[in-house]
Order: C-alpha cells, then structure tokens, then sequence
C-alpha cells in the first residue's frame, strides 16, 4: 500500500535575513528533530537558499525556492534560473503563487514554462492554483482551476506528472485571515484529483500530493489535515514563527494512502 507523504512547506516570501533564517531553521531543526514520515520544506528568500541549505542535517527536511525563470540563462535582469536554483541545492521550486500571478502578472503560460523548466533540471515543482473572491462568487472555481492545472502540465510526461506537488490556495483566503472551511477545501482538492485522473490516468491521480495554502495556523491544520484528499500545508504567515510552524508541521490525523 502506497502512502502519500505529506507535506508542510514555508513560505517566507519576502521575510528573513541570512541570519535570521539560519536562526530559523537551527532552532526548528533542534525542536523537531529528525521527521520520517512527513517532509518539512523551506522556501527562504533567494539570498538565503544556500546558508540554509548548509543548515538542513535533519532527515525529513528539504529546500525549495520561490519562484524561477524558464530559461537556463539570459538578459533577464533580476530573474533566477534553475541551474542556479539546483546549485544551491534547492529540492522543490514553488511555481504559479497567486502573488507571482496576481501581482506580478504571470500567465498560465508562463507557468507551465515554469513548471517543464524545473522538471528538466530534476527539481520538482510545487504548483500553485487558485481561484479569487471574485471566480468564486460567480461560481467558477472548478473552471480556473482545471483551466490553471492543464495549462502547467501540458507536454508533462507520466513521470513528471507522478511527481508534480499541487497547491491549491484559493486567493481570497490568502493572508486575510480567512480559510476555507475544511469541507471548501476538501471538494476543491477531491476535484483537482479527479481532474489529474482525467488529464494524466487515475494512479498518478491517487499518488498526487495536494497542498492547501490559504491562511493555515495551528488551530486550524488538524481539521485540514483530517480531510481525505489534503495531504498537506503550504504556509505563509504561521510559518515565520517558530512555535506556530512547528506546532503545524506536527499536526494529528490519522495515515491516508493511495488505496
């Protein structure tokens, strides 16, 4: 029986120094110790990939990056690249965040080069998709979604696609204290898997991990962790602090698999 291995992910964003994420992740390290059978990923700022990764001796504990360029190398002031992100030794590279999307105006397009570039250099992505306040009022949640998630993976093989970390973070939960109720959450995420079992075949489908981010803390992950087709956190506020992310990396449910 195949278990999918959950996962819990930070995302600093535009937080933390050097020596603070250092800091960071020495005292996280010393209070969580070693992890089995969950992955703890840490997505520093650009600048503190390599300190941190000289940091992580834990079992259970890997790097990801925030965003890359598709592109090996080039004229692209201010862009980071793969190659670079793998000689920092980074494991996953968070691809599609609605701030990159809604913010900085990323297309689906441009995801999906995003995604086939990490792939390419033996990275893994962790695909973020989404719908706004505005999508899930008018009802077209399971539309964006499908429509974000086939744009990504197009010309994905079935390995890649084996591979490929989903994060559904619905956007109007995102940083506004708001969360979707364990149930909102779940029928996205049981979605999102009968969509990968259409587009790609129904056992890649099973062994996807689907991350849900939007305003998790720790009162909160249990009951999302609970859910059949969660099968872990992409966390942005509550994983600045210590206590509060270590508190969500050790949540309390029970075992969920493939089968």
């Amino acid at each position: 029986m195949q278990t999918r291995i959950p996962i819990i992910a930070a995302n600093w964003k535009m937080y933390k120094t050097i020596d603070e994420s250092i800091s960071f992740v020495a005292q996280l390290q010393g209070e969580v110790g070693p992890v089995e059978d969950r992955e703890v990923v840490i997505a520093p700022s650009f600048t503190a990939l390599q300190a941190v990764r000289q940091l992580m001796n834990m079992p259970g504990f890997k790097l990801a990056a925030q965003n890359c360029h598709w592109e090996d190398k080039g004229a692209f002031t201010g862009e980071i690249s793969c190659p670079m992100l793998q000689d920092a030794g980074c494991d996953y590279v968070i691809v599609g965040h609605s701030e990159r999307r809604h913010v900085f105006g990323e297309t689906d397009d441009e995801t999906g080069k995003k995604v086939r570039a990490v792939f390419q250099k033996g990275l893994v992505p962790i695909l973020c998709v989404g719908e706004t306040l505005e999508e899930r009022e008018a009802g077209n949640t399971f539309d964006v979604v499908s429509r974000q998630i086939a744009a990504a993976c197009l010309g994905l093989s079935r390995e890649e696609s084996s591979r490929l970390v989903l994060a559904y973070e619905p956007v109007w939960a995102i940083g506004t204290g708001k969360t979707a109720t364990p149930e909102q959450a779940q029928e996205v995420h049981l979605f999102i898997r009968d969509n990968c079992a259409s587009l790609f075949d129904k056992d890649v489908a099973k062994g996807l991990r689907l991350l849900y981010g939007g305003s998790v803390k720790p009162d909160n992950v249990d009951a999302l962790m609970a859910q059949e087709d969660i099968d872990g956190m992409l966390v942005g506020g509550a994983s600045l602090e210590v206590p509060s992310f270590k508190r969500i990396i050790q949540f309390h449910t029970r075992e969920k698999s493939t089968q």
